[in-house]
């Protein structure tokens, strides 16, 4: 399953984007765990070592690399340089299995308890003033484009905050996006404009209500959001200690904080796969993405890269194992 995390900066999303992590993987869970925020403090929220973070190869680097590996023997892409952040994948296509042994994750990924950690990287020098975070996001979109996820497997994903997903068809690669709020007016904002702007797309939400003091910020928050409020986390001292680099065993979280994990988990594993619709997407987006502006920038009419007769999902894996 597929997992996104989002939120106003500050809300907590990448504090628990690092708690469902470990909570997942300590159920012996195929995990992959990316950070796509801007702001990259999700491998430390892991418990990895500045030393550690600061090495961790940048998927949003090395986009031309990852493009011409995923792109493999596909006929209708050109070249790398022809794929952009929405080419769907097709026959020929490389796919990806989650904390697989592919060239993607040996070359990018790094593991931390169990858990597999990629990230888009953080803006260099080379970047500030002339790019936007949206090239190296498109790292992300590309990885879940390709990625065929099965029962058992969880790709968990700490987003940029705010609706910024929604430049381009990132924010309807997962099956289920929990908008993680704070019992503030500031923070129940971001959902209205998450809600309103993925209302047309069939993108499942749910909210995560944080840093409860009291029944009345419970109250305050199922008043804004309604029946889309799924749980709240309480104002937790374990978390603090965490922040200060103070790690600790995951069953020393608070038995409340404990329990709405496991909401959050069974939410997930309640969610139905369409692999039909999530290609669906993907081509929607394509098409509006090479229209806008990706086949003048590269030169070519990138509606051709549309396979009609992929269909994505295990059926693909079980295709290229015959070929």
């Amino acid at each position: 399953m597929k997992v996104a995390f989002v939120g106003k900066g500050g809300s907590g999303k990448t504090t628990l984007s690092a708690l469902f992590v470990r909570h997942l993987a300590a159920s012996a869970r195929t995990v992959v765990a990316i950070d796509a925020d801007i702001n990259q403090h999700l491998a430390a929220a892991l418990g990895m070592s500045e030393d550690q973070a600061f090495l961790l190869p940048a998927l949003g680097e090395h986009l031309p690399e990852l493009k011409e590996y995923l792109r493999g023997s596909n006929p209708l892409i050109s070249s790398a340089t022809a794929m952009v952040k929405t080419t769907p994948p097709g026959r020929g296509s490389r796919l990806l299995r989650p904390g697989g042994t592919d060239l993607v994750h040996q070359r990018f990924a790094r593991t931390v308890d169990g858990v597999t950690l990629l990230a888009t990287g953080a803006f260099t020098e080379d970047d500030l003033g002339v790019a936007c975070y949206h090239s190296k996001v498109g790292a992300v979109e590309l990885y879940l484009n390709h990625l065929v996820d099965q029962p058992g497997e969880y790709v968990v994903v700490d987003m940029t905050a705010g609706a910024d997903s929604f430049a381009s068809g990132l924010f309807t690669r997962f099956d289920l996006t929990f908008i993680v709020a704070e019992p503030t007016r500031k923070g129940v904002s971001v959902y209205r404009q998450y809600r309103d702007y993925a209302a047309d797309h069939s993108v499942a939400l749910a909210v995560v209500g944080n840093k409860i003091t009291g029944p009345e910020d419970v109250e305050f928050l199922r008043r804004h959001v309604g029946d889309d409020l799924l749980v709240c986390l309480e104002h937790s001292p374990y978390v603090r200690a965490q922040e200060q680099g103070r790690h600790a065993p995951l069953d020393r979280l608070e038995d409340a904080n404990r329990a709405a994990l496991d909401r959050l988990h069974a939410a997930v594993d309640a969610r139905p796969k369409d692999w039909t619709a999530f290609q669906a997407q993907a081509v929607a987006f394509h098409l509006k993405n090479a229209t806008a502006w990706a086949d003048a920038d590269t030169g070519e009419d990138l509606t051709r890269q549309i396979d009609p007769v992929f269909v994505h999902g295990p059926a693909a894996l079980r295709a290229l194992s015959l070929n």
